[in-house]
């Protein structure tokens, strides 16, 4: 839906709960009767057909026990609940004690006899819902900072990263600007010398007035002071920084908070063999922002796994010819889909039965009926969970760019899809000038700031549809699909330019540093890795004419 449809959204989603509320009262009116009916059968089945008729009970009695209270009937999925475990302790025993059988089928029938009238309404929820995304890719950040120096300074620094800073030296000035437009995120002095509330005091005020959090964090002189760390986590900070701040750090955690909520819509795959209650779970969860299929046949696992490559499996553990665990073991046999979560959703509340089904193959257990807040908010922490731990796996762990292999991978793709549309790709080197430089004067921590940094400036100064990966060391590589050579040269010119106004902290002074850059176009006689080689030699042109400058591949560079 529209992101800009506002209250429409949750009216739709209204009626929509409405509609399968009252396509599951539709089936209740068929499957109590029946149920009574097959209690009848009871009285004059043999030992063999009295178990048969007892599984049957049960699976049902299991089914509606986990959907009514979703649905609305909470008390009847309680009765259905507790007639559940009667089965089960008949099926054990097999008693043939006539008093208890009679019992039971009175209970049978008049569970088919009472009206059917939720006895609650469905209820929605923001919970779990992640922030809308901002198609641009800018940001707005605001920094509160006594000290103009220091503030003016991490201002042009977070421009030159692609973002639109704006600095305050007063409570009042940052309030005003706040009524005006609401910032991606804040950064504040903890101290904020000179005011009559300290900066904490104020972030912590700040939070509860804001209708949505925003991202904090915090600027102290006392980063390892508890009580300092302790205010900062209450008032909402989500990292703490030292003075003087290396921007580059600090720019580094706004873009992991950011990348929290503006990622792409976490994937969750459904199965369980009670289609309404699947649609009510499968439409509150796309409603909080997710992208859901169902899994009707458990056979189809391989393909929905494959092809739609879930985040995280919603499974019911009592299903018909292939159970919730044993799915779930199927799933885990391939090392690939080790790392999706799975949460089975029963009706079961015997926490040994819980416990049997976790031990086998699942992560969490949620008992039925689940609110719809509960339900979000657990299927949104795993999935937060599961995407940070693949593109920990999948990218370099300093500076979250796509690795080596996963680079090169990405120039044959994009060669390729230009070929196919005819679309110029270009291909680009860079490397960081006299890195060992920096390494030798500054130390191995600072030489991976500066890696850190360009990492941060590219990624924002690039597109979404680029690809860009650490090459190795100091050496980075991006492919630009759509993009000619020409056009590549000055979308790279102007980061270079950007990162040659970077300051860097070390030792208590401060330095810069310069990259170089080639970059190569796609066409009908280069493969990936002779384009690769291009870019490699135009960069090498660019470091033996001086550095600090960006080359292109001509084409007497390509036919030599």
């Amino acid at each position: 839906m529209d992101k800009h449809e506002g209250s429409a959204v949750p009216q739709a989603l209204q009626q929509h709960l409405q509609q399968l509320s009252q396509q599951f009262s539709e089936r209740l009116r068929q499957e109590l009767p029946h149920l009574a009916q097959l209690g009848g059968l009871l009285l004059e089945a043999d030992d063999i057909e009295r178990k048969r008729v007892l599984l049957e009970l049960r699976h049902q009695l299991h089914r509606l026990a986990g959907s009514a209270g979703t649905f609305g009937f909470t008390q009847l999925g309680q009765q259905a609940r507790e007639l559940e475990q009667h089965a089960e302790r008949w099926m054990e025993r097999q008693s043939r004690q006539q008093q208890g059988l009679n019992d039971f089928i009175s209970a049978l029938q008049a569970l088919g006899e009472q009206p059917i009238n939720a006895s609650a309404s469905s209820e929605t929820s923001e919970s779990g819902r992640k922030p809308p995304r901002h198609e641009d890719g800018s940001r707005t950040i605001y920094i509160l900072e006594g000290e103009a120096a220091i503030g003016e300074s991490m201002r042009q620094t977070l421009n030159n990263f692609g973002y639109q800073a704006e600095h305050f030296n007063s409570i009042a000035g940052l309030d005003a600007a706040l009524q005006q437009q609401t910032p991606d995120a804040l950064i504040i002095d903890a101290k904020l010398p000179g005011e009559a509330s300290c900066g904490l005091h104020y972030a912590s005020q700040l939070r509860e007035r804001l209708e949505e959090p925003l991202p904090l964090l915090v600027l102290t002189d006392q980063q390892d002071d508890f009580a300092t760390q302790l205010q900062a986590v209450r008032a909402g900070a989500m990292g703490l920084f030292s003075k003087p701040v290396d921007i580059p750090q600090l720019e580094s955690r706004l873009e992991r908070c950011f990348s929290q909520q503006s990622g792409e819509p976490y994937r969750v795959l459904i199965a369980d063999d009670d289609q309404d209650l699947a649609s009510r779970y499968s439409l509150v969860l796309r409603d909080a922002g997710m992208l859901v299929e169902i899994l009707s046949e458990p056979a189809q696992i391989f393909a929905h796994l494959r092809d739609f490559n879930p985040e995280v499996v919603l499974l019911d553990v009592n299903m018909p010819d292939c159970s919730g665990p044993e799915l779930a073991q199927i799933i885990r046999c391939n090392d690939d889909w080790l790392r999706i979560p799975i949460i089975y959703l029963s009706a079961e509340t015997d926490i040994s039965k819980q416990m049997n089904a976790l031990i086998k193959a699942g992560d969490d257990f949620i008992t039925k009926p689940i609110s719809d807040n509960a339900l979000v908010a657990t299927v949104f922490s795993r999935a937060q969970r599961a995407r940070l731990l693949s593109i920990a796996l999948a990218r370099d762990s300093l500076t979250g760019l796509l690795k080596h292999a996963d680079i090169k991978e990405q120039v044959a793709i994009e060669l390729e899809r230009s070929l196919r549309s005819g679309d110029r790709t270009s291909v680009v080197m860079l490397d960081i000038d006299h890195f060992k430089r920096v390494n030798d004067d500054h130390g191995h921590a600072a030489g991976d700031n500066v890696i850190r940094a360009l990492a941060n400036l590219l990624r924002q100064r690039l597109r979404r549809i680029d690809s860009l990966g650490r090459y190795g060391g100091e050496e980075f590589l991006a492919v630009l699909p759509d993009c000619s050579p020409e056009q590549a040269r000055l979308i790279v010119d102007e980061i270079r330019q950007r990162f040659a106004e970077l300051r860097f902290i070390a030792d208590g002074g401060e330095f810069s540093v310069t990259l170089s850059a080639g970059i190569a176009g796609t066409d009908v006689n280069s493969d990936a890795e002779q384009l690769r080689e291009r870019a490699d030699k135009a960069l090498y042109a660019a470091k033996h004419g001086g550095r600090n400058q960006v080359q292109v591949a001509t084409p007497e560079e390509h036919r030599g």
